[in-house]
């Protein structure tokens, strides 16, 4: 009598003809085919964040940096200076912890704050004037080079929070649930 080992079964149902198991009838395809999509643009928007998070982080340690120098220049600290790079190293915080755990009440929770963040940069650029000598003078050579690393550092973080608006929402829209139509 012929014995079948488990294992000739196994190889059996991985060599179908069809690309699949041969105990399934096809009737799941387009099912795993909308969940696959799904779990592949959060996969992808993951990875953006994360990319994202390092380019916030290396403009939040310039960010310290400049705030060191201006410390070691001068006695008066920039309030908006102090509070932009505390609470923007507070909202990667936020924000890596949403991404690790797939939660998106901490991922909204950090598009807010980041943008927050970048509100009272904006305002320690205008509070210094930096803003108003380039367009009063509409000549960057007026600026420091000081000044100039300061509109640079705020220039990019604007961009990088642009990014944020456009990466967060659609990564938190993947995440959720589809809603069930009534």
């Amino acid at each position: 009598m012929l014995q079948i080992s488990p294992e000739h079964i196994m190889q059996q149902r991985r060599s179908s003809p069809a690309g699949r198991p041969s105990g399934t009838d096809g009737s799941d395809f387009s099912y795993r085919m909308v969940v696959d999509s799904r779990y592949t643009k959060v996969a992808k928007g993951k990875s953006h964040l994360k990319a994202l998070f390092a380019l916030q982080t290396v403009s939040q340690v310039i960010g310290s940096l400049l705030l060191w120098v201006s410390a070691s220049q001068g006695p008066e600290l920039n309030r908006f200076a102090v509070l932009s790079v505390s609470i923007g190293f507070i909202s990667l915080i936020i924000g890596h912890i949403g991404q690790r755990r797939s939660q998106v009440n901490l991922l909204r929770a950090y598009t807010f704050i980041s943008c927050i963040a970048t509100a009272f940069s904006i305002a320690r650029m205008v509070r210094n004037d930096v803003l108003l000598k380039v367009i009063h003078y509409k000549n960057v050579e007026a600026l420091t080079n000081y000044e100039l690393l300061k509109v640079a550092h705020l220039l990019f973080g604007v961009v990088l929070q642009i990014f944020v608006f456009i990466i967060v929402p659609s990564l938190v829209r993947n995440m959720s649930p589809p809603k069930r139509s009534q």
